[in-house]
């Protein structure tokens, strides 16, 4: 993978008519999506097709704040591309795509791990990026209550460096531990010529099951539902292409340490993508939870929203969790607007749940001392999030 222009496409299927479509994620990017609702599958199932687009490239610094277009993503550039796409696949969006199989529903989504790849060949650490790998597509599909059943990846470069290959390998391994699936297979593709010389490509899917009277859908979201947000680890696998952005610019190396911290911005960049399945699907198996969203490309902005009926809308509360300080970093050295950090950033927070108030009380009232479980915000009646 070069410093020019790359981009990502990536395809999930639905069959939940009752499923709530939703616009469609991409690492490192903000990403759009449209719903049609005519059916094409099989026996009459209604597919849903989700489709994502991210453009990354090193731009000449601005003496403004940075934004996402400033590193290279083209929002515009993915809306028309889906609204091609729905011509040919009627359908789009969620964050898993479903698929009927008896009493239950397939849920499967696809991912890679964006331009993190980069910091991999610069920092030589490659034994975690499988991990990313992983709980890119497996924390998409436990939005749905899905446990994941299996994952496959895909791995291609212009020479193989099998140690290299290997370090990636044991990563997508403990990944798939982490999420109680297996790897079931992939596929390694040399290809001189179209990589330069260190770097690969990484893909992966995971195939996750769930009973269809038991779909996470957010259709019994109301007004006054309990919005708790689950950690992150730091920056996940999205949004890389403004954090080389701001590195670029910052004078500062991947070697020097974070500033309001005692480790590396290295470390702080490449910790690996919490993998939140176990957790989530605990909570799920008490009661209460309404809907989930996996906060990746687009932030609590554009993947809030996706989780609730029509007129509603989320009001988050500024100040209750805490804000790793990669994150303050980026802001300050990039002179980032809030609007545009919370559009493009998880902030700290990686999954959230809608859920009961009574279900709110129970989960923050027994945690355990290894929890860490925040009540960030609530629904109430409108459009979009706020912030207060």
């Amino acid at each position: 993978m070069s410093l020019s222009a790359c981009a990502e496409l990536s395809r999930c299927f639905a069959a939940a008519a009752s499923a709530k479509p939703n616009s469609g994620k991409s690492n490192s990017t903000a990403a759009t999506s449209l719903v049609v609702s005519s059916p094409i599958g099989r026996d009459g199932a209604v597919l849903s097709v989700s489709r994502s687009r991210k453009t990354s490239r090193i731009v000449v610094e601005a003496s403004q704040g940075l934004t996402y277009r400033d590193a290279g993503v083209d929002i515009d550039a993915g809306a028309e591309l889906v609204r091609r796409i729905a011509k040919m696949a009627p359908g789009i969006g969620g964050f898993g795509g479903l698929y009927p199989l008896g009493d239950s529903y397939l849920v499967a989504g696809t991912d890679g791990v964006g331009t993190k790849l980069m910091l991999a060949f610069e920092t030589g650490i490659h034994d975690t990026i499988g991990i990313d790998l992983v709980a890119m597509s497996v924390n998409d599909i436990v939005t749905s209550g899905a446990k994941p059943l299996f994952f496959l990846d895909y791995f291609a470069t212009g020479r193989l460096d099998v140690d290299v290959a290997e370090k990636v390998v044991k990563g997508i391994v403990d990944g798939c531990k982490q999420s109680d699936c297996v790897l079931l297979g992939g596929e390694t593709a040399e290809m001189p010529g179209l990589y330069k010389e260190g770097e690969y490509d990484l893909s992966g899917c995971a195939v996750g099951i769930v009973k269809k009277d038991s779909v996470i859908n957010g259709k019994n979201i109301v007004a006054g539902d309990v919005i708790i947000g689950l950690p992150s680890s730091g920056v996940h696998s999205n949004g890389f292409s403004l954090v080389r952005r701001v590195l670029a610019q910052s004078g500062l190396s991947l070697k020097d340490q974070l500033p309001g911290s005692n480790i590396t911005i290295a470390e702080a960049l490449m910790a690996p993508t919490v993998i939140y399945v176990k957790q989530v699907l605990d909570l799920i198996s008490k009661g209460g939870v309404k809907g989930i969203a996996h906060i990746t490309g687009g932030g609590f902005t554009d993947n809030i929203p996706r989780v609730f009926p029509e007129g509603l809308g989320a009001l988050i509360y500024d100040g209750s969790w805490e804000v790793p300080a990669v994150f303050k970093w980026l802001q300050e050295a990039g002179k980032i607007e809030d609007s545009e950090m919370r559009r493009t950033f998880n902030m700290g927070i990686g999954m959230i749940l809608v859920v009961s108030p009574e279900a709110a009380n129970r989960i923050l009232e027994n945690r355990g001392q290894t929890d860490k479980f925040y009540r960030i915000g609530e629904i109430i009646s409108g459009k979009g999030v706020t912030f207060s």
